[in-house]
């Protein structure tokens, strides 16, 4: 096991009435690291957070936290903590009261609580009711009641949905200082610019399946890019394209796109054979094409 795992899931699996919600999923996080665990709308991410966290049962599998299953800490809030919607608790009490009857349960100094309002931006808004916070604050209490017990692992199920642009800058601006303070960050998304900005680890979720684990680098290392060329006489670069299995797809007058080789050898082909090339452009593709791309592998496989 990696030494600077925090998570370990092996082989989670859960099924409902005989089909499966989450098929065989696995995952590692890494102390001091943000994994994205990507996925549309149904793909099973929230199934399998709640399988994480022992919210469900898992019909084969388990998870490790430090190495041990979370029913084994004598406070789980130490191993683990989760965001998934805002703050749960009574409307009419403040924020202030809330959190601390949060750190009784988790053998927390009341200390603690003026910390983590600060630390999310909440001190000026500690005495104002649960029921009276707005979409955003509400989006931060919920991380400050994760962080009460200052957990090595913190769980996030879309925590940007309906934030506006300065509090999903601040989230971000937040996770990345979690992680470089150690703590290993789960963030379950169906939003990929949030992916690209912030994580180093993705994890790719189709139909309940993973379907592409790797740091954002491998996936993009991983994916098919293209090359756009411009020149007057392109049909001469269809020997190189046919010799290596690739296509040339022309795409108006003396101008192509070619997958399935690099700029390199198209440049060093042209040269060799004195074919003029007046522009040469390797495309990568986003993290939302490789995504789009590997879910429609998995749905075409089903």
């Amino acid at each position: 096991m990696n030494k600077n795992a925090a998570l370990v899931a092996h082989n989670l699996s859960k099924s409902y009435n005989g089909k499966a919600a989450v098929d065989d999923v696995s995952l590692t996080l890494s102390a001091g690291s943000v994994t994205a665990f990507l996925g549309a709308n149904g793909a099973g991410k929230t199934t399998a957070l709640r399988l994480l966290l022992g919210l469900l049962t898992p019909d084969t599998g388990h998870t490790l936290y430090g190495g041990r299953p979370l029913h084994t800490w004598r406070a789980p809030a130490r191993a683990v903590g989760a965001v998934m919607g805002g703050v749960a608790g009574h409307p009419k009490h403040t924020l202030r009261d809330h959190l601390r009857m949060v750190a009784a349960g988790v053998g927390a100094d009341d200390e603690v609580v003026g910390a983590v309002l600060e630390r999310v931006g909440l001190t000026a808004a500690a005495g104002r009711r649960l029921g009276k916070l707005s979409l955003g604050m509400g989006q931060r209490a919920g991380i400050a009641q994760a962080l009460i017990g200052d957990p090595a692992v913190l769980v996030l199920d879309e925590p940007v949905n309906g934030l506006d642009p300065h509090s999903i800058h601040w989230l971000r601006t937040l996770l990345r200082q979690l992680a470089d303070d150690g703590k290993a960050v789960l963030l379950a998304t169906h939003l990929l610019a949030e992916a690209e900005q912030l994580a180093d680890h993705v994890t790719v979720l189709a139909q309940g399946r993973v379907v592409a684990q790797a740091t954002a680098a491998e996936l993009g290392d991983r994916a098919t890019g293209h090359v756009i060329v411009q020149g007057p006489d392109l049909d001469r670069l269809l020997p190189l394209v046919r010799r290596h299995d690739a296509v040339l797809e022309s795409t108006g007058p003396g101008t192509a796109r070619v997958s399935g080789i690099d700029r390199f050898r198209i440049g060093d082909y042209a040269a060799e054979q004195g074919i003029p090339l007046h522009w040469l452009e390797e495309r990568r593709p986003s993290l939302e094409e490789f995504y789009l791309s590997v879910a429609q592998q998995e749905f075409a496989a089903r």
